[in-house]
């Protein structure tokens, strides 16, 4: 797109600036960079706005909360609780709800705000992984990401636990559990969080600590971080008409892109301000303050960390006994596999592809899932064993909901820990190979145009038209998945140097069953074709060919 004349405003703005700063060349050079246009571009800005909206409530609810655990009797507003025993956060907690104006309203938007903040990183994550946005130059602002959403799940723990309720203390029960199950490390960890024995009387000032300064100013650097590096090497865009690695097809920052972030950060932030007034969340008045002798049935944590406890549940009951030592495996595997094999294959899936492909050219023109089947199939695997996880992670709540047998939802989950995937895995690469034996037959063969036609021979067909231009170059911009040339051989029959061993002829083997080119966009729609649609003759006098 070409920049044309400048804007008054911005030609103004920087006029201003250049001549007190000098920067005015940058201002108007940045004002006029153009984004793509695309729906699911926006997916991260919800993120990012949530965040926006978790520092400006987060910051009004530090003015009243008091992150001690020290006892007092309650002597609030909330009748069923006057005169209980309770710590200070607890009882703060309480007065932030029934005795501070709008405090509620804030409790509730902030824990809203939370929920979609982890939601929207998950979302937009899918949907980099998906387009392979995450291909050569964007492979460190991935890793960012994932640090990213990583660090926003123990900002979320940290911060579900300090109203020091009875649902948020059992959460904060497992995590101790799970902390001090850790070999070598585990009861330094477990006495650096609570200052002793479990519960201790210093876990909710240190995890206030964390909460609210160093997790969020590490989240708040590498945000930062993540939009320059998005900002230097440009964004991605769909493929389409004019599209190439080399450009940017879509509106400038100033003023389309800027109003339209405007307009979608307001939306946001009504979205969660709706939820907060009409939608209850976290109700720690019901639950009762947290003591370590006491659990709620049927409780459940937040959904970003239900994995976590789903795989506590279905996970055996085993334990390894050696030299003295006791190995947990029960705790250990369900706290440290499910997390590893996700957050670690999202860290390693850009290199590996690499390696694989043997890919090391730029990309600025995302794929569309069904034209990478491999990749796609390998996410939806992903998604669907955290989705098993997730599930399971309310067993008990399904059992009883559904009136089945509790052990009955363990053991099938157990199974559909490892058939899910598998299965997933499957049905997605056929859904991609139809899709793109769709997209051949509308590039070979054109559209149906609603048109009815009698051939001679008295069969009716239905006329196929060309299909719109934008729909022809979205499809066209499909390219095939690199594969490395493992058939050059030099003078002496010897294949290149990477090639030659066992891992280069493992390479090689994956190399050809991920890339290549599954269904070819062949054919010219440039004559007219037929679809047939009935026929007044016998099948023998059908000379219709297309």
């Amino acid at each position: 797109m070409s920049s044309g004349t400048v804007p008054k405003p911005i030609a103004s703005t920087s006029s201003f600036i250049d001549d007190r700063i000098g920067a005015g060349n940058f201002l108007k050079r940045n004002l006029r960079k153009v984004f793509p246009d695309h729906w699911s571009f926006l997916l991260g800005e919800i993120a990012l706005y949530s965040f926006i909206v978790l520092l400006l409530t987060g910051t009004f609810l530090t003015f009243f909360f008091k992150p001690t655990m020290g006892h007092v009797v309650y002597e609030g507003s909330y009748e069923p609780l006057k005169g209980v025993m309770m710590s200070e956060a607890y009882a703060s907690s309480l007065h932030i709800s029934f005795d501070v104006r709008g405090g509620l309203l804030m409790r509730q938007m902030h824990h809203w705000a939370a929920l979609l903040f982890v939601a929207g990183m998950m979302v937009h994550a899918l949907r980099v992984f998906f387009t392979g946005a995450y291909r050569k130059p964007r492979e460190l602002n991935w890793l960012i990401g994932v640090g990213l959403l990583t660090l926003a799940l123990a900002e979320g723990l940290t911060g579900y636990s300090l109203p020091d309720d009875l649902l948020s203390g059992a959460g904060l029960r497992i995590t101790e559990g799970v902390a001090i199950s850790l070999p070598l490390v585990g009861t330094w960890i477990t006495f650096f969080l609570f200052g002793g024995e479990y519960p201790g009387e210093d876990v909710i000032s240190r995890f206030y600590s964390l909460h609210i300064l160093l997790i969020p100013g590490i989240l708040l650097s590498l945000i930062t971080a993540h939009m320059i590096l998005m900002w230097v090497q440009k964004h991605t865009q769909m493929p389409g008409k004019g599209r190439t690695n080399n450009n940017v097809v879509g509106a400038p920052f100033y003023p389309a892109f800027m109003a339209k972030a405007g307009a979608y950060f307001m939306f946001t932030f009504g979205t969660i301000a709706l939820l907060g007034t009409f939608a209850q969340i976290n109700p720690i008045w019901l639950f009762g303050p947290y003591t370590p002798a006491d659990i709620s049935a049927g409780s459940q944590p937040d959904f970003y960390m239900g994995f976590l406890e789903g795989a506590l549940r279905l996970m055996p009951s085993w334990e390894i006994n050696f030299l003295g030592f006791t190995l947990p495996m029960s705790v250990l595997i369900p706290a440290l596999v499910p997390m590893g094999i996700i957050m670690t294959g999202l860290a390693l899936y850009p290199f590996i592809e690499q390696w694989v492909t043997g890919d090391r050219s730029e990309h600025h023109v995302a794929d569309r899932p069904r034209n990478n089947p491999h990749r796609t199939s390998i996410g939806i695997s992903a998604v669907t064993f955290y989705g098993v996880l997730w599930l399971l992670g309310a067993n008990d709540e399904l059992a009883s909901f559904f009136h089945v047998s509790l052990n009955m939802t363990t053991y099938v989950g157990r199974v559909l820990i490892f058939v899910g995937p598998l299965v997933a895995y499957i049905i997605t690469y056929r859904i991609c190979l139809g899709l793109q034996r769709s997209d051949a037959a509308v590039i070979g063969h054109g559209v149906e145009s609603g048109v009815i036609k009698r051939l001679p021979t008295g069969e009716y067909i239905e006329v196929h038209v060309p299909p719109n231009e934008a729909i022809e170059a979205h499809m066209r911009g499909k390219t095939a998945v690199p594969v490395i040339d493992d058939t050059h051989v030099d003078g002496d029959g010897i294949p290149p140097k990477g090639m030659r061993g066992p891992l280069g002829r493992l390479r090689a083997k994956m190399s050809q069953a991920y890339g290549g080119e599954k269904i070819a966009l062949d054919g010219d729609h440039g004559h007219e074709e037929h679809a047939a649609v009935g026929s007044g003759e016998s099948e023998s006098d059908k000379s219709l060919t297309h």
